[in-house]
């Protein structure tokens, strides 16, 4: 039966195309029936250079639909003559237009298709084809992780590639799909590097995050003495007193002279990393300026990080959003570099507008900054933010001069003192945390401060919070011979009201029990 009678009997109605002879549903009938052997027709006629029988075979297939019949089978043939044919167009914007719908179909039987059609975009004249190419890599990589080898080809191809509309695209693509193959980078390093400054923002941020990966793992550390000098360091801080005489034995002991290191000499590409990123802090993009700082924080030497503390405390006038990820960075940062960021203390103290996370993020740097010199400042502000009526943000600020009294030996009794005076406040919570942080600077000196464990034993009677009331227990039994009269009376009140309580309060008043048996078993 020739194609166009068959469209001509589909359409009187007299035998439907693709209908199987026997009766037998087309999604059922196996290879002996005639749907079979239509489809075969069908496909002949999509596969010809005839565009009348391509024509004719669509009408057919698109009729199939119409009436219910089963075409998947020629979802491939009818992919490749729709796009394949605007791949090939003239217009740059229609090929890289059909690219994308073609990548876009998540269907594994026209990945043949997409991978011929990807590799004839990736040597395209046009750089927005290529870069469309280069997008189109992840998505049939996630379709069919097997297409890997033939893929990577692709992508290394694409590294090569001169133009800055390319560079960002491929480097994300080589991130997703092969971001082991750190060998391909070798001799695009340099050309990406110089690239960098004029790609657009988003391949920026991908292009200097890959780039932060590679120099980490193919440079030196240019901190590396540094950071053998503040081991040694620690040792001596960490070591008890006989330990260092024992040391200083053994050094004059030992009369052959210590190797001098070598000085640090950095390798001109690590520079040229280093020049050519530093301008984009100045960059409006907030991503940006994020990624750099994060390069030169791992990167550069000590001498030169001092630049990036400028440009992440303008990003502070961002949306809260930014403001957010910017001071999570900036935490971070203080615990290994402090001295970086005390120029701007000021940059981080709190507004009343602030919302509470960022509130607690800017306590927690404001902590980590604080030392001899500025503890008194930091200390007076905190006082002003614990008037606050956000009481998670009081409660914050109670922990951070906690933390604070830990760091600084000098300002322990003082906000020992501060924190004793809150535990007359009328806010429970506010109480609750003071005691919390109070029990923790009292196990550093706790013989110095039996007038404040008494004073903690008769709050017993009016903290309700379970954690604030455990600690109070926990106090008094760990230091009962300093309150030997108080501690039994605490304890007769406590078993009164025990099966009242909270599991955490009830295991300290066990606990309070078997202490004051043990250093008091007459009256106990």
């Amino acid at each position: 039966m020739s194609a166009s009678s068959a469209f001509n009997d589909e359409k009187g109605g007299s035998s439907s195309v693709g209908e199987p002879e026997y009766g037998h549903d087309p999604a059922s009938g196996g290879i002996f029936s005639s749907d079979y052997k239509r489809h075969d027709d069908l496909k002949e006629m999509l596969d010809s250079n005839k565009d009348s029988l391509k024509l004719e075979a669509m009408k057919r297939i698109v009729a199939m639909i119409a009436r219910g019949k089963n075409a998947s089978d020629l979802f491939p043939a009818v992919v490749k003559n729709v796009a394949c044919k605007n791949i090939e167009d003239p217009n740059q914007l229609i090929r890289a237009s059909a690219l994308r719908v073609l990548s876009s179909i998540r269907v594994t039987i026209i990945v043949p298709i997409m991978m011929l059609a990807i590799k004839e975009a990736a040597s395209d004249m046009s750089p927005y084809v290529r870069k469309t190419a280069a997008h189109a890599i992840p998505k049939l990589y996630s379709l069919d992780p097997e297409q890997k080898d033939q893929l990577i080809e692709v992508i290394e191809k694409l590294l090569a590639d001169k133009t800055t509309l390319v560079a960002g695209s491929v480097v994300m693509a080589f991130e997703e799909v092969c971001p082991e193959r750190i060998d391909l980078i070798h001799k695009n390093y340099r050309k990406l590097c110089n690239l960098l400054i004029d790609v657009e923002e988003w391949g920026q941020v991908v292009i200097i995050n890959m780039l932060t990966r590679y120099a980490r793992t193919q440079f030196l550390n240019p901190n590396m003495n540094e950071s053998l000098l503040e081991e040694g360091n620690d040792k001596t801080f960490y070591g008890s007193d006989d330990d260092e005489d024992e040391e200083e034995e053994e050094e004059k002991k030992s009369e052959a002279p210590m190797p001098k290191r070598k000085p640090y000499v950095m390798d001109p590409d690590h520079r040229l990393l280093l020049r050519n990123t530093k301008p984009l802090l100045q960059s409006r993009n907030a991503a940006v300026v994020m990624a750099v700082a994060q390069l030169y924080f791992h990167l550069a030497p000590k001498v030169e990080v001092g630049v990036i503390a400028k440009a992440l405390v303008r990003l502070l006038r961002s949306h809260s959003e930014v403001q957010y990820v910017v001071l999570q960075n900036v935490a971070s940062m203080t615990i290994k570099r402090r001295g970086m960021f005390e120029p701007y203390l000021k940059s981080f103290y709190i507004r009343s507008t602030d919302p509470t996370q960022i509130k607690v993020l800017k306590l927690e740097v404001l902590t980590n900054l604080a030392n001899e010199t500025n503890i008194s400042t930091i200390l007076r502000e905190f006082q002003t933010y614990i008037k606050s009526m956000d009481k998670d943000f009081v409660a914050a600020t109670i922990q951070a001069i906690g933390r604070c009294a830990t760091n600084i030996g000098e300002v322990r009794d003082t906000c020992l003192n501060g924190l004793v005076q809150l535990l007359s406040n009328r806010d429970e919570l506010v109480v609750a945390e003071s005691v919390v942080v109070i029990k923790k600077l009292l196990q550093m000196q706790p013989e110095k401060h039996s007038d404040i464990i008494k004073h903690m034993a008769k709050l017993t009677d009016n903290i309700q919070v379970p954690m604030a009331r455990a600690s109070i227990l926990w106090l008094i039994g760990e230091y009962c011979e300093h309150v030997p009269k108080i501690a039994p009376d605490v304890l007769r009140k406590m078993a009164k009201s025990f099966t009242n309580e909270e599991d955490i309060v009830k295991l300290q008043i066990i606990n309070l029990a078997a202490k004051l048996y043990l250093t008091n078993s007459k009256q106990v």
